[in-house]
């Protein structure tokens, strides 16, 4: 059933790795399987902005017995692992958080790690593929990248978490925009509140 298919989950090097721990955390959370596949710059990036010195130490946090059911991780230099073939079937793919170069690389389809060739993969079955970006300012370059791959079919998610839910931490901000890539993954989650609209005659003053 597509509903117990994995989730295929890459970590590169952008800044932003509390959205990529909480969002394993969420997947996790939801019995949904992860097939983890961490860039080299990811490695780094988790070590430098979060309290994880390795995997083993992520595998620590999320639960040892959640993890060794739920994720399997694989090599990011292992283009023959299953997330590199179509024919492996799984939900999609999110890329949280996705660099510059790995959008730029996966708009063009240069498949040269296994992260590119899964996303690739993504695009050419239509299936779902969700890019967590993280960069400011952006140039002409990397908004050409995202128009390419939006027209391709993927989903161009940068890092920007809303206000009007009154984040009071950081925290808050992180939960915002995880609560929308698992909506775009198809996965309930309770993260935070849905906007109902706002009642008669409470709306802003001009």
């Amino acid at each position: 059933m597509a509903a117990l298919r994995p989730v295929v989950f890459a970590i590169t090097g952008a800044s932003g790795a509390p959205y990529a721990v909480r969002l394993l955390e969420q997947l996790v959370a939801a019995r949904r399987p992860v097939q983890l596949i961490v860039s080299s710059h990811g490695e780094r990036l988790i070590r430098t902005e979060t309290e994880f010195a390795d995997s083993s130490a992520l595998r620590a946090h999320i639960g040892a017995k959640a993890w060794d059911r739920y994720v399997t991780r694989y090599d990011d230099t292992d283009r023959g692992a299953a997330p590199a073939s179509g024919s492996a079937l799984n939900a999609g793919m999110v890329i949280c958080p996705c660099s510059m170069g790995t959008l730029s690389a996966v708009s063009v389809g240069a498949s040269r790690s296994l992260v590119e060739r899964a996303a690739d993969v993504a695009l050419k079955e239509r299936r779902p593929l969700v890019l967590v970006t993280r960069e400011t300012p952006l140039s002409a370059i990397h908004l050409e990248n995202m128009l390419r791959l939006t027209r391709a079919g993927a989903v161009v998610m940068p890092a920007a978490p809303g206000f009007y839910h009154r984040p009071r931490e950081i925290g808050d901000l992180v939960d915002f925009v995880v609560a929308r890539v698992l909506d775009h993954l198809q996965v309930p989650h309770g993260l935070v509140k849905r906007w109902q609209g706002e009642a008669p005659g409470k709306g802003p003053r001009r």
